[in-house]
């Protein structure tokens, strides 16, 4: 990919400010499923088209941009991120590659001896549902592998954690809080104590550089946009008023925020799009903690419950009165039907269509029945999934079998049922629960462990990129057309195909004359695309090294 500054004009023109015609490559655009080039203007997408007729345009461009054959396609936008934690695990230890219960605390020890001077030791990403021990580190082996010094350890998808007694000492009373457990993981409200003690020990500085981190490693996926999902059990205001500053005064990918608490004047405050995101109607299940109708496969209760249907519903009513989106996190079936509940009883006081027009949205959705499914299509509910939690812990032996039992996990995640009722789908990540990877998320939906859970790639493509916009209701963008914002990437990847992975998926758009645009083979084993360039408003936020 090579540009080129067109005579007359001077390259030091404020990027999001200049006229910029990409052309030579192919445009993922439904205005023009053929088009090979695309004209940028003031943050904005001004044309696209085909090669001949882009001749027109070359002289009244500031740069024109030889794609050589490259791919662009909407920015992706992650629906679903923790930027800090994210910044943290890719500068701190990450234990998601541990492989057993040895290798990982081979890794805390050597992380201790590298990391001398933290006053806490900060890890993520174990998960021992896939270790042959079948166990988590103890305390005692935490101790001995830090040398006595704090650490938080959270498990992969950050419901409980593992610590060591230094970090324990630092949270007066823990031992009496829920969720303490002398010999286990902690949960609920003594790892919520623990987390906030780890935190506080963090820098601002160290904190910047985290979420410049997280951002930046976005950027280099594609990704223009992220939701930062954030909120008082989770982080703390000033980590989420930092971040939205960061974002808005640097170059990089977009930062919707929002904030989960059931105060939504202080959300409005802090600046967040909605009081939404991770507020917990249960846990997870790995922890044991999401919310069943029947007990756990592998533990003899089910769960735990955060807020019942009419908390749900006082949530609602405020948020939509206040005009502000309200969401919630619902992983079992017990908490994703006290939302359904709760949406329900919100639009007897403020009436359906109020509701509706509100946007709200659901975070995981994983357990859903054809009962909350239809409730989620008739309040226009938006679920916020990742399909990477199927492509990780799905099939015959993973995770959901050993909490659910073979029947219970092959509902989980049916993304073609919410799609064939109507309700929008916002893919993300939930990092770092799972790695930024967008293509990776496209595959995993499109090639669900349960054959009937798929969807095409056109599908899933269009959930990871126009999704996430809609879900903050903007209708507008994620998708490469004239007036659109100018939030692209550019991709080196094989030949282009119209996808449809699975029998159960409707084949009518495969054939060429449909004039479906096509996208990367993402069958599995196939090479992902490899992202030259994202662009956010017009403006280049990351470009590879040497291209």
């Amino acid at each position: 990919m090579s540009q080129s500054t067109a005579p007359g004009k001077t390259p030091q023109d404020p990027p999001s400010h200049r006229t910029v015609l990409l052309r030579g490559g192919d445009v993922h655009s439904p205005a023009d499923p053929f088009a090979t080039a695309m004209v940028v203007e003031r943050g904005h997408v001004a044309w696209v088209g085909s090669e001949g007729a882009a001749d027109a345009f070359t002289d009244g461009v500031d740069e024109i941009v030889d794609l050589e054959g490259a791919l662009v396609t909407p920015a992706f936008t992650d629906a679903h991120v923790h930027t800090t934690a994210l910044g943290l695990a890719l500068t701190g230890l990450d234990l998601t590659g541990a492989r057993s219960l040895a290798d990982a605390l081979v890794l805390v020890r050597e992380h201790a001896r590298a990391r001398p001077h933290d006053t806490v030791l900060l890890g993520h990403g174990w998960d021992a549902s896939r270790w042959a021990d079948g166990r988590p580190p103890t305390r005692a082996e935490l101790d001995e592998a830090t040398g006595g010094r704090p650490l938080y350890l959270s498990r992969i998808d950050v419901h409980s954690a593992v610590v060591t007694t230094a970090l324990l000492d630092l949270v007066p009373g823990v031992t009496e809080r829920a969720g303490y457990h002398p010999d286990a993981p902690l949960t609920a409200d003594a790892h919520h104590g623990v987390r906030a003690a780890a935190l506080a020990a963090i820098t601002p500085l160290q904190r910047t550089e985290a979420q410049r981190a997280a951002l930046g490693h976005a950027a280099s996926l594609g990704i223009g946009s992220v939701h930062e999902c954030a909120g008082p059990e989770i982080s703390d205001e000033d980590d989420f008023t930092g971040l939205l500053r960061l974002a808005a005064g640097e170059p990089g990918p977009r930062v919707v925020g929002y904030w989960a608490e059931q105060n939504v004047e202080r959300a409005r405050e802090l600046g967040a799009a909605g009081a939404a995101g991770d507020l917990f109607v249960d846990g997870a299940l790995g922890s044991h903690t999401a919310c069943l109708h029947e007990p756990y496969a592998d533990a003899a209760h089910t769960g735990t419950a955060h807020l019942d249907a009419a908390a749900v519903a006082a949530h609602v009513v405020a948020c939509t009165e206040a005009g502000l989106q309200a969401g919630f996190h619902a992983i079992g079936d017990a908490a994703v039907a006290s939302v359904a509940d709760g949406m329900r009883q919100a639009a007897e006081k403020v009436g359906p269509a109020r509701v509706r027009a509100a946007r709200h949205r659901v975070e995981h959705a994983e357990m859903l029945t054809p009962e909350t499914i239809a409730a989620f299509a008739e309040f226009g509910l938006t679920a916020s999934v990742q399909p990477a939690f199927d492509a990780l812990w799905g099939g015959e032996d993973g995770m959901y079998v050993q909490r659910l039992g073979a029947e219970r996990a092959r509902t989980l995640n049916p993304f073609a049922a919410l799609l064939r009722t109507g309700v929008p789908l916002a893919f993300g990540s939930d990092s770092p629960v799972t790695p930024l990877d967008p293509w990776g998320t496209v595959r995993a939906a499109a090639f669900h462990r349960t054959p009937e859970h798929r969807v095409s790639v056109r599908a899933a493509f269009t959930a990871h990129t126009r999704g996430g916009w809609r879900a903050v209701g903007r209708d507008d963008a994620g998708v490469l057309v004239p007036g659109a914002p100018a939030d692209y990437a550019v991709w080196r990847t094989s030949d282009l195909v119209v996808q449809a992975p699975d029998d159960r998926v409707a084949r009518w758009s495969t054939d060429p004359r449909s004039g479906t645009p096509g996208l990367p083979d993402l069958s599995p084993g196939a090479e992902l695309p490899v992202c030259l360039r994202t662009v956010v408003g017009g403006r280049s936020v990351f470009v590879r090294p040497q291209e």
